[in-house]
C-alpha cells in the first residue's frame, strides 16, 4: 500500500463526506470536486478517474432515464404507480402497497431500470395526493435493494459472486455453485423483514423534504373545461371513482349536461359521455386533467389543431393591451384560427372565470393557458399580442394510445437483460430508441429526460471508488476489520459481513464484492471451515448499501429528486442495516453451514 496516497484519499472521502453531510451543496459537485483533487495529487492518472464517465453502468442510467421518460409520457406508469399505491391517506399504507411489490419485482428483474420506471410516476402520485415524496423515495430504492437479494438474476451483485465462485470450484475444496433459488430462503426473508422496517419507521425517520411554497398556493385560479370523451373508460363512472374529486388545490365547480347545469355536483354523480366539466384550480391542476384518459379538453377546436399531439406544448401567455381579441370573447373572436393555438384554462386577477371557455371576453391582463406547436413561442417573440410568453414545463399530454406499446417495449427491456440475452445496456438503449420511434416520446422530451447531475454524482463516485482501490485503502480498511473478528468461524463471518458493508458504502457494490471475495476464501480455510458462508455473506454485504446515497445507483437516482440531504440516508440506514445485517447473520450459517 502506497501511504501518502492511500493518506490523501482517506483525506479526500472524510472532506466529501463531511460536505455532504454538513452542507447543502449538490452530491454531483461535491464528488466532481472530490474526483478532481485526487487526479491533482496523482492519486490517480486522469484516464482512470474518468473512467466513470464510460462506464456501462452510468450510461445505463443514462439510457433508462429516457425509457423511464418513455413510459410515463404515455401514462403507464403512472396507472401503475395509481394501483399499487391507491388513494392512501396514511403513508404507512402506500409504503406497505408500494415496497412490497416492488422487492417482489426486484426479485426476478434488474432493480435500476424498476426504480426509473417508478420514480417518476411516484413523485406525480405524491404531488396529486399532497403527500410529501422524501417519504416514499428512499423506501423505493431500498425495496429495489432489497429484493436484488431474493435471487441470483435480481442483481448484478449476486451474478459477480457466482460467477467468482464459478472461476473458483476448481481450486478452492468445498466451493460449490449457487441455483438461482438458493438463496432465496435468506434473501425472501430478509426482503420482508427490511420491508417491515420502512412501513414501521419509515414516516417517523424520513422528512418532509416539500418546498416551503407549494403548487396549489398559486394565486392564480385558473377555470378550465372539459368534455367526457364519448368512447373513453369514463363513461359510466362516478366523479370519485373517474379520480376528479381529489386534485390538490382544484374543484370540480360544475356539471353541463345538455342544456342543464349541475352546480353542486356529488362524488357520486356518474358521468355521461359529452358532460361539459367546469374546474377552477392552480396551473398543476389544469395539467393533471390533461392527462387523464377519457376526458378532453373543451370546445372540440381542439381537435382542429394541424399538429400532432407528441409535437403540442402547453404555453403561458398574459394578453396584452394591444390584442385585437380584447373585449370579444374567445370563440367569436375566432382565437384558434387567429393565433394556431387552443385556449385551454383562463384566470383573471386570481378569480373564477364563470361560463364556457368560449364565452370568456377577453381583457388585458388575462393569463391564458394555451395548447399550441412546439415553435409557438418562438414565432410569438416578435409579436405585441402577448406578454410574458412561456413554456410550461413538464406539461406534455399523456399519450394514452401508446400506453400498450410502451409496456411491451419495457416488458421486452427486462426480459431481454434477465434472461441474459443481452446485456442490460444494449437492452436500454434499444428500448430507448424503440419508444422514440413508436411516438412514446419526442426527441427534445428524451433529451430533458436525462438527469445530468445524478449520472456525475454516478461517474464521480466510480472514479472516487478507483482511487479507493488504486491506493490500497480499501485492502487495508478490510482487513483490519476483518482481523478484528476472525476468532471463530461465525465471528469471522460477522467482521466480514461489517466490512464488505462498510466498503460498499464507499464504492459500488460490486466493486466491493469482488475485492471482499478473495477475503472471504482465505478466511474460510484460516479458520477450517466451507467457504459457502463466507461467499454468501459478501453476495448480501455488498448489497446492503443503506447508509448513504453514494454506495448505491439507486440511491443516487431518489436522491435529487426527493430533496435529500446525506443525512436523511444516515437516520434511516442505520437501523435498516442494523436490522438487514442481523438478520443476514443468523440466517446464512443455516442455510450455508459452516
Amino acid at each position: 500500500m502506497d501511504l501518502t496516497r492511500a493518506g490523501i484519499t482517506l483525506a479526500v472521502l472524510i472532506g466529501v463526506l463531511g460536505l455532504l453531510v454538513f452542507t447543502s451543496l449538490g452530491a454531483d459537485a461535491v464528488l466532481l470536486a472530490g474526483l478532481a483533487v485526487v487526479v491533482v495529487t496523482g492519486v490517480v492518472d486522469t484516464r482512470t478517474a474518468i473512467s466513470g464517465f464510460s462506464n456501462e453502468g452510468m450510461l445505463t442510467v443514462a439510457a433508462l432515464f429516457v425509457v423511464a421518460a418513455g413510459v410515463r409520457q404515455t401514462g403507464a406508469m403512472s396507472r401503475v404507480a395509481g394501483l399499487l399505491l391507491g388513494r392512501s391517506q396514511r403513508t404507512r399504507v402506500a409504503l406497505a402497497r408500494l415496497l412490497f411489490p416492488v422487492a417482489a419485482m426486484s426479485s426476478l428483474l434488474n432493480n435500476t431500470p424498476i426504480v426509473a420506471a417508478l420514480l417518476p410516476a411516484v413523485r406525480e402520485w405524491a404531488r396529486r395526493h399532497e403527500k410529501p415524496a422524501s417519504k416514499l423515495l428512499i423506501p423505493l430504492s431500498y425495496a429495489a435493494i432489497l429484493g436484488g437479494t431474493v435471487t441470483v438474476i435480481g442483481t448484478s451483485t449476486n451474478l459477480v459472486v457466482t460467477g467468482l465462485i464459478q472461476k473458483n470450484l476448481a481450486s478452492t475444496p468445498g466451493l460449490s455453485p449457487i441455483g438461482v433459488f438458493d438463496i432465496s430462503p435468506i434473501g425472501a426473508t430478509v426482503a420482508i423483514i427490511g420491508c417491515l422496517v420502512l412501513v414501521a419507521f419509515g414516516p417517523w425517520l424520513l422528512p418532509d423534504r416539500r418546498p416551503g411554497i407549494s403548487h396549489t398556493d398559486d394565486p392564480r385560479q385558473y377555470t378550465s373545461e372539459f368534455l367526457v370523451a364519448a368512447k373513453g373508460p369514463l363513461v359510466g363512472a362516478t366523479i370519485e371513482e373517474a379520480g376528479l374529486r381529489h386534485l390538490p388545490g382544484a374543484f370540480l365547480a360544475e356539471l353541463g349536461r345538455g342544456t342543464a347545469v349541475l352546480p353542486a355536483v356529488e362524488p357520486t354523480t356518474r358521468l355521461e359521455a359529452g358532460d361539459r366539466l367546469v374546474f377552477v384550480g392552480p396551473r398543476e391542476a389544469v395539467i393533471d386533467l390533461q392527462r387523464i384518459a377519457g376526458i378532453a379538453p373543451a370546445p372540440n377546436q381542439t381537435f382542429q389543431l394541424d399538429a400532432p399531439t407528441r409535437e403540442r406544448s402547453l404555453v403561458e401567455a398574459v394578453v396584452a393591451p394591444g390584442n385585437p381579441l380584447c373585449g370579444r370573447s374567445i370563440r367569436e373572436g375566432g382565437f384558434r384560427k387567429q393565433f394556431h393555438a387552443v385556449v385551454i384554462a383562463a384566470a383573471r386577477d386570481g378569480h373564477r372565470l364563470g361560463g364556457r371557455i368560449g364565452d370568456i371576453v377577453l381583457e388585458p391582463g388575462d393569463v391564458l393557458l394555451l395548447e399550441c406547436a412546439t415553435s409557438w413561442v418562438e414565432d410569438q417573440r416578435n409579436r405585441r399580442d402577448f406578454y410574458l410568453v412561456s413554456e410550461v414545463p413538464d406539461s406534455a399530454r399523456f399519450r394514452h394510445d401508446r400506453a400498450f406499446i410502451s409496456l411491451v417495449i419495457l416488458v421486452a427491456m427486462v426480459l431481454a437483460a434477465a434472461t441474459e440475452l443481452t446485456t442490460m445496456f444494449r437492452a436500454s438503449v434499444v428500448a430507448a430508441a424503440a419508444l422514440v420511434l413508436t411516438g412514446c416520446l419526442t426527441g427534445t422530451e428524451a433529451r430533458r429526460s436525462v438527469e445530468l447531475t445524478v449520472l456525475v454524482a454516478i461517474a464521480s463516485a466510480f472514479g472516487l471508488g478507483e482511487a479507493i482501490r488504486a491506493s490500497g485503502l480499501d485492502r487495508a480498511l478490510s482487513e483490519s476489520i476483518i482481523s478484528l473478528g476472525a476468532s471463530s468461524p461465525y465471528s469471522g463471518m460477522v467482521a466480514m459481513y461489517v466490512a464488505t458493508a462498510l466498503l460498499t458504502e464507499l464504492v459500488t457494490n460490486n466493486a466491493a464484492a469482488a475485492l471482499m471475495f478473495p477475503f472471504g476464501l482465505s478466511l474460510a480455510e484460516q479458520l477450517g471451515a466451507s467457504p459457502m458462508p463466507y461467499c454468501v455473506t459478501v453476495m448480501f454485504a455488498a448489497s446492503a448499501s443503506f447508509s448513504t446515497p453514494i454506495g448505491y445507483q439507486t440511491n443516487l437516482m431518489v436522491y435529487g429528486p426527493g430533496g435529500y440531504r446525506f443525512t436523511d440516508f444516515l437516520r434511516i440506514g442505520i437501523p435498516m442495516q442494523i436490522a438487514v445485517g442481523f438478520a443476514n447473520c443468523l440466517l446464512i450459517p443455516w442455510v450455508f453451514p459452516f
